[in-house]
Formats: C-alpha cells, sequence, structure tokens
C-alpha cells in the first residue's frame, strides 16, 4: 500500500515533509525495530539467528558506533541467520524478510513504506539513534510495530520504547542477566511498561511469532501521535526544530544543549523528562549529565592549556627584558610566570580529577567501575 505523506507549511516559507500516522507497508507485515550500544553485536548475532525464513516483517537495527567507522556489522548478521543484512539508501522502499542496519553517522528513519537514511541532528549524544528509529516506527505503524531493546550503556531505546507502547505496539528487552552491558536492558524495564523480556538467542522466535499473529491489539491507553511526536519524528530526518515549533510545545528548561549551547526546553513521558534544544539535539536525563560533564572536562583542559601558554610568553617576554638588560623588569615578569605556572599545575590536579557522570555510573557500586 503506498505511503500517505503530506506537505506541512510553516510560515509560508518551510516546507517539511512527514508521514502520515498509520501508513502500511502491508497488512500482514509487522516492522521490527531493535537498538544496541557496547556488547550488543553478539545479542544481535542471537537474536538474528533465530529469525526463520518466511519471517512478516523486516527487521530495523540501530548499533551504536563512532561515526567515523566503517560498520560490517550487515556482513556479520548475514553470516548469522537466514536473512539478508543490509545499510539501505535513503528512499529505498522496504520489503519482508530484509535486516535494515543503520549506516555509520545516519540516522535509520521509516517514512511510511520508504526508509528514510538521515543527518538529522544527535540525540542522547548519538547519530544513529535509536530512539529516533523507534519512534518513526511508531509514529508510521503503531500497532504494528515490535521494539527491541538489547545490551548497551545509559538508556537509549527507552524512550523511543515508550512511544512504541503508547502508540499499541509490543516491547521487548533483552534480561538484563543475559546483556554484556545492562543499562539499556534496565532503564527500559524501569521506565516502560515491557511486554516480554528474556535472553537474546529466544527472541528469534518470539519475534516470528509474533510477527504471525499480526498487529498488537491496542491497550485502552493507547494514544494517538501528538504534534510533539510529530516534530520529533520530522527533526531527525532533518526538519527545522525551531521552524516547526519545539520552543512551544512545552517549557523552558534552565540548561543549555552541552553540543550547541542553545536553549533547550522539557520534553515529557510519562514521568520521565528529556530535553531537547531549538537546533534539535536531544538527551535523556542521563544523557545530559554524561554531555555537561563532558564539556565541562574539555573546558577545564581548554583553561589548563590557555594558563601554560601564557607561561611560556612571560618566560619569552622576560629573556626578552633580560638580553635587553632590563633585569629587574625581567625578574618581575619571571615570578608573574611562576605565579601563573602554579595556577595552572593546581588546576591541572582538579582537571585529572574530575569524573564523567551519567545514571549509570551513579548507580553502579564503587567495586563494578
Amino acid at each position: 500500500m503506498p505511503s500517505a505523506t503530506a506537505w506541512l507549511q510553516i510560515g509560508g516559507i518551510h516546507r517539511i515533509h512527514y508521514t502520515s500516522p498509520g501508513a502500511v507497508m502491508e497488512p500482514s507485515s509487522s516492522i521490527i525495530v531493535v537498538g544496541a550500544s557496547a556488547g550488543g553485536v553478539t545479542s544481535l548475532e542471537q537474536l538474528v539467528s533465530g529469525l526463520p525464513t518466511d519471517l512478516l516483517g523486516a527487521v530495523f537495527v540501530v548499533l551504536h558506533i563512532p561515526p567515523d567507522a566503517v560498520s560490517r556489522l550487515p556482513q556479520i548478521l548475514s553470516r548469522s541467520g537466514p536473512l539478508s543484512a543490509v545499510h539501505p539508501q535513503d528512499g529505498d522502499r522496504i520489503r519482508p524478510r530484509q535486516i535494515y542496519v543503520a549506516p555509520p553517522d545516519h540516522h535509520l528513519l521509516i517514512d511510511g513504506d520508504r526508509i528514510g537514511v538521515k543527518k538529522g541532528p544527535r540525540e542522547n549524544r548519538f547519530r544513529p539513534s535509536i530512539d529516533a528509529l523507534f519512534r518513526s516506527a511508531a509514529y508510521t505503524y503503531r500497532t504494528r510495530v515490535i521494539g527491541v531493546v538489547l545490551s548497551g550503556v545509559l538508556d537509549d531505546g527507552t524512550s523511543g520504547l515508550w512511544s512504541i507502547k503508547r502508540l499499541g505496539g509490543i516491547t521487548v528487552v533483552q534480561d538484563p542477566e543475559d546483556a554484556a552491558h545492562n543499562a539499556m536492558p534496565l532503564n527500559a524495564l524501569e521506565q516502560v511498561e515491557i511486554d516480554h523480556s528474556l535472553p537474546a538467542r529466544d527472541m528469534g522466535p518470539l519475534l516470528a511469532r509474533l510477527s504471525r499473529q499480526g498487529p498488537a491489539a491496542a491497550s485502552e491507553t493507547a494514544r494517538d501521535p501528538d504534534r510533539q511526536m510529530e516534530i520529533e519524528v520530522a527533526v531527525a530526518g532533518g526538519g527545522n526544530a525551531f521552524a516547526r515549533g519545539i520552543m512551544e510545545c512545552t517549557e523552558l528548561s534552565p540548561f543549555t544543549c552541552p553540543e550547541c549551547h542553545g536553549a533547550l526546553v522539557e520534553l515529557k513521558e510519562g514521568n520521565v523528562t528529556r530535553f531537547r534544544c531549538h537546533t534539535g539535539h536531544a538527551f535523556s536525563k542521563s544523557a545530559l549529565l554524561a554531555g555537561v560533564t563532558e564539556a565541562v572536562d574539555h573546558s577545564l583542559w581548554q583553561v589548563t592549556r590557555a594558563l601554560e601558554e601564557c607561561v611560556m610568553l612571560l618566560e619569552q617576554m622576560a629573556r626578552d627584558l633580560q638580553e635587553r638588560g632590563q633585569t629587574a623588569e625581567a625578574d618581575r615578569v619571571l615570578r608573574k610566570a611562576r605565579d601563573t605556572e602554579r595556577r595552572a599545575s593546581a588546576l591541572q590536579v582538579i582537571t585529572l580529577q574530575h569524573e564523567h557522570l551519567s545514571e549509570e555510573a551513579l548507580r553502579d557500586p564503587p567495586e563494578a567501575k
């Protein structure tokens, strides 16, 4: 069935393409979206090994990798199970029984019966973002979506699972005891109503069974997409968050974006608060804390570097004065250099002691760090 699409005119000057909610690929097909981070390759191999050749749906995978890395994940997953895995091109039509893997430094999105491969703003400090994929799937396919969170650190995927559940889809997480890194599954279990939690090796048969059952029966609490979700789906695809009205959706926060220093608004999802800036970057509380402490680390090293440059410049000035026979002036400048050097050394000690924080780091017992 063709995708239902529309064009939204904003302020008479900005046009953004978006997909209407409820568009379908095939009446009998499911959209399975899977997110993983640290330790996730093994979990993904185990999951795809159990998928059948006649899977009634398509699988979309986001794995966090560095933006400049070369991803071999399609080859790895193709060898691990009966289904072929590929890096899709922007605009490719969705095909059943196919695994689509997010390319490095690009969001993988679902746009009706087409695939979006976009360089929208980073979310939770990642591109590709698990939440961005999950949200776009929920927005388009609603009860046909099955969301899966595997091994990983921090909490990417939790917001996306919340959106899937809110719109009537099915939620699945890897058993935290089975995950190499359990933070992503634990965060999802704590903040979202999860339908299934099981080891990765058992997920293939479960997903096959769920896809054969067809669309999930929407619960009484299932909702339609709202304006906030529409904006966030468009922003992940490169839409202008400010022009779309993100600043009008909710209240301003006292925080600034660690990526661009723009103002952050608070986004509510049940009892959970997230943040998005007017240029489009998005953060969970844990990701924002990690970004802020990383920015502090960067700033401390910048100040340390600047103080050491002052020392070198003052020493050069003292040598020039000494060569001109201005001994008293040279000694005064050299004393100032030594004072600055002591301050730089003290600051470097503070810099080396600076902690990178996140909710996961605060949760772990000291002996586990």
